[in-house]
């Protein structure tokens, strides 16, 4: 891996977007790569949209901020038409099958448009809860910016604290992010 991975998610506040990008760059560290996360909160409170712009390498990382992802995930409707701008002839855009009558404002420009059945997984299979995980398993999936041992450690660091009280969410958390990492591995993405 020359040049740093581009990532950037977006969604509603509450959907998880700055914590998958925290335990993202976590797990980076812990396998030695530069790592760079620049949160963009806008005002979600107010109805803004969230992003987190993630760039992961082997080599120091020049620019903070970058126009084009090489990933970039949509969370919602409007995360969707917000990310246009981020999307170039490299990129591989990932939207939840949840997300309807965006069809219309979905990237013309983009290498590769994938849509997975994060949210429905996570509500039938799992929790709502863990949705944020699975859609960090895809970005992993999708980019292999680090292993998913190191991402489970890095989940395991962060959200220890509550395993300890409930030892099932380990595993939830643990399941949520290899079926986010089988939605998208194997789809001719990285």
């Amino acid at each position: 891996m020359g040049k740093a991975v581009k990532i950037a998610l977006a969604g509603e506040g509450g959907q998880g977007v700055q914590s998958v990008a925290m335990i993202l760059t976590e797990a980076a560290a812990m396998e030695g790569k530069e790592i760079l996360y620049i949160p963009n909160f806008g005002v979600e409170q107010r109805g803004g949209v969230s992003i987190a712009f993630v760039q992961i390498g082997e080599e120091k990382i020049g620019a903070p901020k970058f126009k084009t992802g090489d990933i970039v995930i949509a969370l919602s409707d409007r995360a969707v038409r917000r990310m246009d701008m981020h999307v170039g002839p490299q990129t591989v855009f990932i939207y939840d099958t949840s997300i309807k009558g965006v069809e219309d404002d979905l990237p013309q420009n983009a290498r590769r448009i994938l849509a997975i059945p994060a949210l429905e997984t996570a509500n039938k299979e799992l929790h709502p809860r863990v949705f944020n995980i699975l859609i960090m398993g895809a970005v992993i999936g999708a980019t292999h910016v680090v292993s998913l041992d190191k991402a489970k450690e890095a989940i395991e660091k962060k959200l220890g604290y509550k395993f300890e009280k409930n030892p099932k969410l380990r595993e939830m958390n643990f399941k949520a992010l290899e079926r986010g990492y089988e939605m998208v591995a194997g789809k001719g993405v990285a």
